[in-house]
């Protein structure tokens, strides 16, 4: 099962975006700072972290750049922020796509399944041999 962790102030907005994640599967944990947002990476090791960028605490590129030094989850950025150097941004900070408000829920999930479409694709095609591994 795919874990995935919505990261927004907006309570309303997150529970959206949980109720639609959990409805195809994902089990959901949420933070709503920046602070709590690395401790719940740190505790939940999320394969997934929904993210917005204005957060309390500290913003959500902050937060893209400090999980980048120990988490691999795939991060999509959700947020209001929707200029092209707002995007270039978040992408160089680490995050792997980026989601304009407002936004429609069906498209968020069918981008996060997708992220499990390739981990699956990219998992099938590595083959371990002794103690060398073919990708």
């Amino acid at each position: 099962m795919t874990h995935a962790l919505v990261v927004d102030d907006e309570q309303n907005l997150v529970d959206l975006v949980k109720s639609y994640l959990e409805r195809e599967g994902f089990t959901v944990a949420v933070a709503a700072d920046g602070p709590s947002a690395i401790e719940a990476v740190r505790r939940e090791q999320p394969d997934i972290v929904v993210l917005d960028l204005m957060l309390p605490g500290f913003d959500g590129l902050e937060v893209c750049r400090r999980l980048r030094q120990f988490s691999d989850a795939y991060v999509l950025m959700l947020t209001a922020r929707t200029e092209e150097v707002d995007r270039v941004v978040g992408l160089e900070v680490g995050a792997d796509d980026y989601l304009g408000k407002p936004f429609s829920p069906r498209e968020l999930v069918a981008r996060v399944k997708m992220t499990e479409w390739q981990h699956d694709t990219f998992s099938a095609r590595v083959i371990p041999i002794g103690g060398i591994v073919l990708a």
